[in-house]
């Protein structure tokens, strides 16, 4: 056999398509999905020099100014906005931002994992963290700074019986009056009695690997920071729920707190949901932006690293008015 046998050479059992059976219609009967009105507006900008005017109304460009209007409208009404954030977000130099927005009262109550609480405590005592895990990981030394877990578990075991981890890690940053304290947002939640929830699964944190660590004042300080959240959860109805940067322990925690909410009587409905991240997860997009509003409420997935866009919503905020 030289290879060609069973290859047809003569007719093919199909033809070609008839393309002249081929129906056109005018374009006035199709319904465009985008139109000139929809394009960002040069002269617009020129004449109010707002950066929200060099947007377009379309895909990602007007979903990020929809959740812009969500808050200037809970904002308006006396709803709650709520953000979830992760590590990253701090690592990324954006605490004043946060800061800020607490100091306006545009943000209301934050909720963070346990490393966002190690990286606040340090830049408070110390301004800088974030080691160099590739490098410390090969002789133990990766998260055995003794200053951390001193200052966090002195925190934990001066917080009251029905105080959470997050309130007693800004009164301690306060009471100590740390150097970098006006760069925690642990410490400016304390001063400004606003809720920062602090959510910890054990293990996960640098300060569990030591002989400080107490379990039961860790697990008491942060299931009251989980009821506490779930009580802010609660009152979300008409509100703003931001999760930014966490990708596992923050959305699972919302889910649950959400679902304690509503057994307990809560109608937690008609709110805007939303994830930033510089990846799209799985139960952020689950936890977050679906399920929770479905059948009522909104909910967006915005891409994009922290540095650049949570100075953009910042902005987009401050420009508009929302605080």
């Amino acid at each position: 056999m030289d290879g060609s046998e069973g290859i047809m050479t003569g007719d093919y059992p199909f033809g070609p398509a008839d393309f002249e059976r081929i129906r056109h219609h005018p374009i006035e009967e199709r319904k465009s999905l985008v139109n000139t009105g929809m394009f960002t507006s040069l002269e617009k900008y020129i004449a109010t020099g707002k950066l929200v005017d060099l947007f377009p109304s379309i895909l990602k460009a007007n979903d990020i100014l929809s959740v812009v209007r969500a808050i200037k409208l809970a904002r308006e009404q006396g709803r709650p906005v709520v953000a979830a954030i992760g590590a990253h977000v701090i690592k990324c130099g954006l605490a004043p931002i946060l800061i800020d927005m607490m100091e306006k009262g545009a943000l209301n109550a934050l909720a963070v994992n346990g490393a966002v609480a190690v990286h606040d405590l340090e830049i408070a005592f110390h301004g800088a963290t974030s080691e160099d895990v590739a490098q410390e990981i090969k002789t133990g030394r990766f998260g055995m700074v003794e200053q951390t877990s001193t200052h966090y578990h002195a925190a934990i075991a001066q917080a009251g019986e029905r105080e959470g981890l997050g309130a007693a890690l800004g009164r301690y940053i306060n009471q100590e009056q740390m150097k970098n304290a006006g760069f925690s947002i642990l410490a400016a939640g304390w001063r400004l009695n606003v809720p920062v929830t602090v959510h910890v699964a054990v293990g996960t944190d640098i300060v569990h690997a030591s002989a400080q660590a107490d379990g039961a004042a860790l697990g008491r300080t942060t299931l009251n920071d989980f009821k506490l959240f779930t009580g802010i959860v609660s009152q979300l109805a008409g509100g703003v729920y931001l999760n930014i940067g966490s990708a596992v322990v923050l959305p699972e925690v919302f889910i649950k707190a959400l679902s304690a909410a509503r057994n307990m009587g809560n109608k937690v409905e008609g709110f805007t949901a939303v994830n930033m991240d510089m990846i799209q997860g799985y139960r952020p997009n689950v936890n977050v932006v679906n399920r929770p509003v479905e059948g009522s409420g909104k909910g967006y997935s915005i891409t994009g690293h922290h540095e650049i866009m949570v100075p953009l919503l910042y902005h987009l905020l401050m420009e508009e008015g929302a605080q």
